[in-house]
């Protein structure tokens, strides 16, 4: 059995070396669209063999793939961001000043993430029909922050905590195309300085921080050291006040507004 193990968690190693050669060899491509263009990435390739590689999508895969070293891969992809983190949190120093001159915008950038409430609320209780499950999911991205503060609160077995597990495999699955394909397509239009692009990748999530910052690097080369400098420190101040600006601001306006949408189900639950 334990042999039988090991054996697994071997060709998880090779599986994982065999996409990273695949993706590296095939590099970046741009895909030119009017006068912007989509980035793809070698994470995006990596990212799609990896979901047509998983034992639930091909069967096959789970002669190669125990549930054990399925589990494993998961763990692991959080310890295989902090490299990565690390990285960006060396890029913030040697940049420190540019950081300082963006003044309040770095903090108040904040702000920005309750338009997930204004773009997702209505869309999940007007047009989805969903319940409860709508304050789970429309009120932050939910990434790992957000999803220990329904946890919580809720409880991830509760509706609220369905909602935000939904987003959060959203996220995971298709979240990293978007940040992909969004910021060279939005600094074509020449509208928003490169400086609030490169905020805006800080969302607090790595995968998405790192397509974000990929494209917008792969667009803008010569200003690489400004936007690692500034994504890191948006990404480290998202984490730091994400949670406080969920738990006293996002959440609570959220649960307000659903039962201002639904004021039957506030009545019957007074009963």
């Amino acid at each position: 059995m334990q042999k039988s193990s090991q054996a697994s968690l071997y060709a998880l190693h090779a599986v994982v070396l065999g996409i990273v050669l695949i993706v590296e060899s095939i590099g970046v491509i741009r895909i030119p669209i009017g006068v912007a263009a989509v980035i793809l990435l070698p994470m995006l390739y990596a990212f799609v063999l990896g979901i047509i590689l998983n034992p639930s999508i091909l069967p096959v895969m789970g002669k190669l793939l125990t549930p054990r070293a399925v589990k494993l891969a998961a763990t692991m992809i959080s310890v295989a961001f902090m490299p990565f983190i690390a990285k960006f949190g060396t890029t913030v120093g040697p940049q420190i000043q540019k950081i300082i001159e963006t003044g309040p915008a770095l903090i108040l950038q904040e702000i920005g993430n309750l338009g997930t409430i204004v773009v997702a609320f209505p869309v999940a209780v007007f047009l989805l029909k969903m319940g409860r499950e709508s304050i789970g999911a429309s009120y932050s991205i939910d990434r790992e922050a957000n999803l220990a503060l329904i946890a919580d609160k809720y409880g991830l077995k509760s509706p609220e905590g369905a909602g935000a597990m939904g987003v959060y495999a959203t996220g995971t699955l298709i979240g990293t195309f978007v940040f992909a394909f969004m910021p060279p397509m939005i600094h074509a239009l020449g509208i928003f300085d490169v400086r609030a692009l490169a905020m805006s990748c800080g969302v607090g999530s790595g995968s998405m921080l790192a397509a974000c910052t990929a494209s917008l690097v792969a667009v803008i080369p010569e200003q690489k050291d400004l936007i690692l400098a500034l994504a890191a420190a948006s990404n480290i101040l998202t984490y730091a006040t994400g949670l406080y600006v969920g738990l006293f601001v996002a959440l609570p306006l959220t649960e307000w507004l659903y039962d201002k949408a639904r004021p039957s189900e506030r009545r019957a639950a007074a009963v």
